[in-house]
């Protein structure tokens, strides 16, 4: 007869499986980026996930640590498949290099590697990207409606990795709309228009502005919605953060919109546009850098989405869930220390009073 020991539950779930799982959800989201953005999207995943890995084994190798046990578990093919999937589909390929393997060594070896790093590694290195290669990191190219040049595969491959076309048509080109007009994303080009004093109401007016929050970025972000629910229904990820991240969005977008609809985004918007599914499901959910005790984790969701918000109205940023994330990583050891739940079978203590009382 064997014997085993308390509690009687299945196996946990490795690590490399939970972080196929995560890689896996974001398949509905990628398809959308794909068909919208063309086949860029691939080519910088493919980029990413290598240079993730052998920078990954570069520094194991430096650190005299296990390389392959290490490898293997996935969470650097996670950051580099994060990271590639929130820059802009033709970034040159030298600059995804930089910031997966500054996500790599600075966000996370540095630290003393998995389960120890504070911040998201792979938010480190795109906020690294997005402050050094500002202009580069917010051009994107027009939704495939709006295409007035539609990007091949070996178009984007020659583009990432050479900066033209076969045709030795230039990347700007590439990012014209059918009205002419160099394509911004809807988050950028409100942003950019609010400050020339428009309107909301002449704004929307614009082509890349359509449906919930702008021409194919609902879709992008229904496709990682539908990603983070599977994820929540397989207890991969907790439901609290995304509750409170998309919940904190909704509450600070909906006193501003009510105050000035004129000038102020809607819930809606803010909830479809950009990289908030993204971020909701995937990126703050990281249970390295995200706080671990139910109310933290509901007030680290709800911190991600109100400087979200603040940061897209009155920041220098029209996408802000990177920083909202790495602001919020800085809070989590206090966020756990504060809601740590008592154990189990112990009281609160007393106060002075009713403990001298008959």
């Amino acid at each position: 007869m064997s014997l085993i020991s308390s509690p009687f539950t299945k196996n946990p779930t490795s690590v490399s499986a939970l972080m196929l799982w995560v890689i896996g959800a974001t398949l509905p989201g990628l398809f959308a980026l794909v068909y919208f953005f063309g086949f860029g999207v691939i080519i910088n995943i493919i980029l990413a996930s290598v240079t993730a890995l052998v920078t990954e084994a570069l520094i194991l190798k430096a650190r005299q640590r296990p390389v392959l046990p290490i490898l293997f578990d996935g969470s650097a093919l996670v950051t580099a498949w994060l990271l590639a999937l929130a820059i802009p589909p033709l970034l040159p390929w030298w600059m995804t290099v930089i910031g997966v393997s500054f996500a790599i060594v600075f966000a996370k070896h540095v630290y003393g590697g998995l389960g120890n790093n504070l911040f998201n590694p792979a938010m480190v290195g795109y906020v690294l990207l997005l402050i050094s290669f500002p202009l580069e990191m917010t051009s994107w190219l027009p939704p495939a409606e709006l295409a007035q040049n539609p990007v091949g595969f070996m178009d984007a491959l020659s583009y990432i990795f050479t900066g033209t076309g076969f045709d030795n048509q230039s990347i700007a080109s590439t990012r014209i709309g059918l009205d002419g007009f160099t394509m911004a994303t809807p988050l950028d080009h409100v942003k950019t228009e609010l400050s020339q004093g428009y309107r909301l109401a002449e704004i929307e007016t614009h082509a890349v502005i359509n449906g919930l929050s702008g021409s194919g970025w609902q879709w992008v972000n229904l496709g990682f919605l539908a990603g983070g629910l599977v994820l929540m229904f397989r207890k991969v990820i907790g439901w609290q953060i995304p509750a409170g991240l998309l919940l904190g969005m909704v509450a600070m977008s909906f006193v501003l919109f009510a105050s000035n609809s004129d000038h102020y985004l809607s819930p809606s918007f803010h909830l479809f546009a950009g990289a908030t599914m993204l971020g909701a499901f995937f990126i703050a959910t990281d249970p390295v850098t995200a706080s671990t005790t139910p109310k933290g984790r509901w007030i680290f969701g709800l911190g991600i989405g109100i400087i979200t918000v603040l940061i897209r109205t009155f920041g220098g940023y029209p996408d802000a869930i990177a920083f909202a994330v790495l602001l919020m990583n800085m809070t989590v050891p206090m966020l756990d220390y504060y809601t740590k739940p008592k154990t189990y079978g112990h009281k609160a203590k007393r106060a002075t009073g009713d403990s001298n009382a008959d």
